[in-house]
């Protein structure tokens, strides 16, 4: 059976590696888990998405493993590499520039390649922006669905239309210099919603600004200088009613006949 903590026992005595999809930080490198740093120390390599970041992260828990770079350019043959390298025992574990890798980034080219080979797969939980950014701004967090970046030119408005009838809480990635565009876009297909935008989530400078859309996009557009940081967009979904879900949730029958 595996541990409950770390490296599953008797890891090195299966026909294959593991591969390990790790999370970290998404920017105090405070926020990662003591089961990811074991694994992390443990494995003999990481594949990383920037290594420059990563060994941010090394530097600050005192992590040696070996790096070696996987991203959205890497040629075919380092996907090969890395599988080899699963294939012939040794564990593998992966990790993004920020978060959880697969959300977003190329990682997940990663995961497929390695269960297509046969081989083991285990992600553990961590830092991600989605939930923070759900839970902090206000929204119906009952339901909700991740639609990560809407395409910049071709496919924008058909994605825009489709979410228009979506009664789930939205959320979006978003770059700083895209986010007046987004905002102006989303309230043109969407109607003027609640919604917040989430920047620089665990960082010196952190904020989540909510209001409708229409509020939001004056507030960032008005702002002396330059927008920054990373940015998580949430937007009420159509007819959202929390407080009415929130009702049959205290209902102790309910909880009762559930049991």
């Amino acid at each position: 059976e595996d541990g409950e903590e770390g490296l599953p026992e008797g890891a090195s005595s299966r026909t294959g590696g593991t591969l390990y999809v790790v999370s970290t930080p998404i920017g105090n490198l405070g926020d990662v888990t003591l089961r990811s740093l074991e694994v992390l120390r443990a494995v003999p390599l990481v594949a990383a998405e920037d290594t420059r970041l990563t060994r941010r992260l090394w530097s600050r828990h005192s992590i040696g493993t070996k790096l070696i770079s996987f991203h959205a350019h890497s040629p075919a043959a380092r996907l090969e590499q890395l599988v080899a390298h699963l294939a012939s025992g040794q564990d593998l574990a992966i990790v993004t520039d920020a978060g959880t890798p697969g959300i977003s980034d190329p990682a997940y080219a990663v995961v497929r390649a390695a269960l297509e080979a046969g081989l083991r797969v285990i992600a553990l939980p961590g830092a991600t922006a989605v939930v923070p950014a759900l839970v902090s701004s206000g929204l119906a967090t009952d339901r909700f669905v991740f639609e990560g970046f809407l395409p910049t030119k071709k496919g924008r408005r058909t994605r825009l239309d489709r979410l228009t009838t979506e009664p789930r809480t939205i959320l979006l990635y978003e770059s700083p210099h895209r986010l007046l565009r987004t905002l102006t876009d989303l309230q043109s297909a969407l109607g003027d919603r609640p919604a917040a935008v989430a920047r620089e989530l665990t960082k010196r400078f952190e904020e989540v600004a909510r209001g409708t859309l229409s509020q939001l996009r004056t507030a960032f557009e008005t702002r002396p200088g330059r927008i920054k940081g990373e940015i998580v967009l949430v937007v009420a979904g159509l007819d959202a009613d929390s407080a009415a879900l929130a009702t049959e949730w205290d209902d102790p029958a309910d909880d009762e006949e559930s049991i």
